[in-house]
């Protein structure tokens, strides 16, 4: 019954993605890109890792991970608007948004080792083959997939399997979420909801904090929209995407955190497959097939992305074939050298330095107009962005 419940709750989101009258719709067209890029795989690593490390208290962290994204969200919202508004930057600025471009460029050469180490590990774990050797061995074999379709001009077909992907990815994270709510009303039933002690306390856990900002990172793609939306509306689809992230990601964790165990032993990058089969049998399948879409799609993006931004910001130095070469070089070498959790960590620190620049950016311009409070506020963010790319921890 469960299992029937489930999927037609999937398939009812899907059926709901896919009506012409949202899916046409221009505000849900610019929505949808930096939503599924916030809620892609870190979405099913993310449970088990807060659970388990911070016990009862892993929906407070939720939290403060959605509300320090919203807030560096907000120095990149008003970047977006003060470019449209005073296209002509000064020679610092410029400065600055060349480097923030690299360090962006960098970052999506991680989060492409980040995405497809979680593709092996997810694509394996229903195998009898359910191994690190195997799973890197899947890895590398689709990175060598991507640089060859890179080096050969196949990302147009391999990116029609995005748009397809996001709504599979949403449509099975509401039967996630449906199944997630009637085991906790049955748990809550028998009186055994249950508030572990946190694992990781003091220092450690705000720095282990610090290294998970990749898994709610994704709504600055919004101001890489130019082309396709106008200012006003890649802001408001930006804000729109943060606040329906926020609502999925911290509903999820609830939901999760006082119904289950918290094993330390059985932390791993796909140990929600193992918590899923608790609540039907039919999640796990599920749950694979939406990691493994969610990450090939998202690898292909970044990958695209971090070659454009290469070959950009060296001005055609490196070309972007050559960047596809270094990309998947840097992937397999992070593969077979790092587990996922420091792979989360590098990818993090990454995002949070680029998030600094942006911030700092934003701080400059809001200095530029007269009696603007944002000064203060988007250069205290910058500075935390420097902490987490210096502090961000992995999972141990």
């Amino acid at each position: 019954m469960m299992n029937i419940a489930i999927l037609s709750a999937a398939v009812l989101v899907g059926a709901l993605l896919i009506w012409p009258r949202l899916s046409n719709a221009p505000v849900w067209r610019a929505t949808i890109t930096p939503l599924a890029s916030i809620i892609g795989s870190g979405f099913l690593v993310l449970g088990p890792i807060l659970d388990v490390s911070y016990g009862g208290y892993a929906p407070l962290v939720m939290l403060g991970l959605c509300a320090i994204a919203y807030s560096f969200g907000a120095a990149i919202r008003f970047n977006i608007g003060d470019i449209d508004a005073r296209p002509a930057p000064s020679r610092l600025l410029l400065g600055l948004e060349r480097a923030s471009s690299v360090v962006l460029a960098f970052a999506f050469i991680v989060s492409v080792a980040y995405y497809l180490n979680l593709f092996g590990a997810f694509g394996v774990s229903l195998t009898t083959l359910d191994d690190a050797y195997h799973a890197n061995l899947l890895t590398t074999a689709v990175f060598l997939l991507i640089l060859f379709a890179g080096m050969t001009r196949g990302f147009s077909a391999l990116e029609r399997m995005e748009q397809v992907s996001v709504g599979l990815k949403l449509s099975i994270i509401a039967g996630l979420l449906l199944g997630l709510a009637v085991h906790f009303g049955q748990v809550t039933g028998q009186g055994a909801l249950k508030f572990d002690p946190p694992q990781v306390t003091g220092w450690a856990g705000v720095t282990l904090m610090a290294g998970l900002i990749v898994t709610v990172q994704g709504f600055e793609t919004s101001r890489y929209l130019r082309q396709a939306y106008d200012a006003p509306l890649r802001i408001k689809s930006m804000r729109l995407a943060q606040w329906i992230s926020t609502a999925i990601y911290c509903l999820y964790i609830g939901l999760l955190t006082y119904a289950f165990d918290a094993d330390p032993l059985s932390l791993d990058e796909t140990a929600i497959i193992e918590l899923m089969q608790v609540v039907a049998p039919i999640l796990p399948l599920l749950l694979v097939v939406a990691a493994l879409s969610a990450q090939f799609s998202a690898a292909i993006a970044d990958t695209n992305g971090s070659g454009g931004l290469i070959a950009e910001t060296t001005r055609g130095v490196v070309t972007e074939k050559s960047a596809y070469v270094l990309l998947v070089g840097i992937g397999i070498l992070l593969t077979w050298m790092a587990n996922i959790f420091e792979i989360i960590s590098y990818a993090s620190r990454a995002f949070a330095l680029y998030y600094a620049l942006q911030s700092g950016i934003a701080a400059i311009r809001a200095s530029q107009r007269p009696h603007s409070w944002q000064t203060v506020g988007f250069a205290i963010l910058a500075l935390l962005g420097a902490a987490v790319a210096v502090f961000g921890t992995p999972v141990e």
